[in-house]
């Protein structure tokens, strides 16, 4: 997997520059429920000149990039952690959708993100991004299905499709904060409507692939 560097390339940089332009970017795509940035916000919303974009990042798309590769890097790891454990086949997928659910909270763009970015590169970089993150998950939940299948806990289902199925609902739901906010004066991104959905899709979801 391509590791980010955020350690200075040469003399001028603001110590923590990079990640604090990583996170601030972040921010902005949660809050605005976009997928894109502004220089000029990132540089108002940072405190830090719009330069150290180049510097650190080559270009706004090399930042996009960076901050995908940052938290994908975060999510594989946590369902590799996931895996690991010994835990009963339905507490371990009720806890990795809880972790769906939080993920989708923290960063909403994810999902958009890395598809935009699959599809805006090459062939090679499509691939790349492809065995970097999305065969590791797509792995996992042929494992977290085939585990619970052996046990008599799960009816067999196609782990692909599932992945689909509970990836999918997640996105939709924290990428439509419009939606809600102007036809239920509700907030996507309050924490009482995300424990919500949290038992919603767990009620739904699990109850689907129960024997």
């Amino acid at each position: 997997m391509a590791q980010i560097s955020l350690a200075p390339v040469g003399a001028g940089a603001e110590p923590g520059a990079a990640a604090q332009l990583l996170d601030t970017a972040s921010a902005i795509m949660r809050e605005g429920d976009l997928v894109d940035i502004s220089l000029s916000e990132l540089a108002a919303r940072s405190g830090l000149n719009s330069a150290l974009v180049k510097y650190y990042f080559g270009n706004k798309a090399g930042l996009l990039k960076a901050l995908l590769e940052r938290d994908m890097a975060d999510i594989v790891a946590s369902v590799d952690a996931l895996l690991a454990k010994d835990m009963d086949p339905e507490a371990k997928f009720r806890r990795h959708l809880t972790a769906v659910v939080d993920t989708f909270f923290r960063t909403p763009y994810i999902h958009r993100l890395l598809m935009r970015m699959i599809r805006e590169c090459d062939a090679e970089e499509a691939q790349r991004l492809a065995d970097s993150y999305l065969k590791p998950l797509l792995g996992a939940y042929e494992r977290l299905i085939s585990d619970g299948v052996a046990a008599g806990v799960f009816r067999p289902v196609d782990p692909q499709l599932f992945y689909f199925t509970v990836i999918g609902a997640a996105d939709r739901f924290f990428s439509a904060r419009l939606v809600l906010k102007y036809c239920s004066q509700a907030d996507v991104l309050d924490e009482s409507l995300r424990d919500r959905y949290r038992a919603h899709l767990n009620e739904f979801v699990v109850a689907g692939i129960l024997v």
